[in-house]
This record gives C-alpha cells, structure tokens and sequence, in this order.
C-alpha cells in the first residue's frame, strides 16, 4: 500500500502547550481516519478535542475530492509546533516576600494530515502450462518362460542304529574269553611240539633199525 494525494488541515494558536498536544498526536499517527477519530471522542485528555475538530476539518477537505474513498483515508501526519506566548509577553503573579514571579501561557500550532491508502491489486498467479502427456510405452510380448524340472527327490540312506553299549559286566566276559582263547593257543603250541619231538625220536629209531639191518 501507498499514500497518494495529502490532505491537511491546522489549527494555529491553540491554547495549549505543544508538550501536552505531542501526548495525543502520537496516539492516532498512522491510524485509519474512522479508528482515530473514535479515539480521539472518548479520549480523556484535553488535547483530543483539539485534533477531534482538526481531523475533521481535513477529512472535510479530502471530500471535496470525488476520486477520493474517504473509508480509506488514514492519519499521515500529525504534530504540534511550539507557538507563541499569549500577547507575545510573560505574565506576573505575587510571590512571597514581595517577590514577582513570571508564569508563560504558551499556545501551539496543531496539524493533522490525512491521505489514502493505495490499494495494490495483486498480480493472480499465471497458469502453469500443461505438460504435453509422454506416449505410453509400447507393451512387449510376454516371455514364456521354460518350465522348471523337478528335481527327484533323494532318498535318504536310513541312519545307521548305534549298537547299544555295553554295560561293564559284558566287558569283563568278553576279557575272561579273551583269556581263555590265549591259554588254548599256548596248550595247542605245546602239543604240536610234543608231536614233533616224538616224530623226530620215531625217525632216529626207524634210521637205526634199517642200519642194523644192513
């Protein structure tokens, strides 16, 4: 928003100080025209009705513009300037001891300036191009895939059943037979050098029988 066209109105002389006038022109600076001139009615300061009359004056001049939207006026400037003393001089009031002692009645010069807002339209977004629809990509044949071969299942080898152990009187059996098969052996080696002694001592005898013969 801009401020165009200015429109001002003053009020010079006003039997007021500029330090107490400054204290409302603060208060409705850069305010709708509508908002400050509701605030200035039910302000309890002295100075609002000083502006309330000055606000008015210049919205009255603002409509003498037809082009202008007097809702859309707003506060632009507003100020109080120091003026001078009442008849340009001091006043005098008695003081103790036969003193003099000076008091000032200060005026000031009110402004209020009104103007209107400018309302910027905004731009409304472009519409965005339509995208031009991509050709949809030709469907390939389907692939036959090649039948998978079942494998035939494996059979399994059945697991061989553990021999079941022993318990510890089987152990000392099978040693006993262990021992009596070695005791045999040693017999059965005995003998057959029994017999060949006695076949040795059988030939000698049939030897020394034929010599005699002889």
């Amino acid at each position: 928003m801009t401020a165009t066209q200015a429109f001002t109105a003053r009020h010079r002389y006003a039997r007021i100080t500029a330090r107490k006038a400054r204290l409302v022109a603060d208060q409705i600076r850069g305010r709708n025209a509508n908002q400050a001139l509701d605030h200035l009615q039910f302000s309890p300061q002295r100075a609002a009705a000083f502006y309330l009359k000055v606000l008015q004056s210049a919205i009255s001049n603002a409509s003498q513009d037809e082009k202008v939207n007097l809702n859309n006026l707003f506060v632009s400037d507003c100020r109080a300037d120091d003026g001078p003393m009442l008849n340009n001089r001091l006043r005098w009031r008695p003081g103790p001891q036969g003193r003099a002692m000076p008091y000032a009645k200060k005026t000031s010069h009110l402004t209020v300036q009104v103007s209107e807002r400018e309302v910027v339209e905004e731009e409304a977004p472009k519409p965005k191009a339509k995208k031009k629809k991509e050709a949809a990509p030709k469907a390939e044949a389907p692939v036959e895939e090649a039948p998978v071969e079942e494998e035939a299942p494996v059979e399994e080898a059945p697991a061989e059943e553990e021999a079941p152990q022993e318990d510890a009187p089987a152990e000392e059996a099978a040693d006993d037979a262990a021992e009596e098969e070695a005791a045999e052996e040693e017999g059965a080696e005995e003998e057959t050098a029994d017999d060949e002694a006695a076949d040795e001592d059988a030939a000698d005898d049939d030897a020394d029988n034929e010599k005699q013969e002889s």
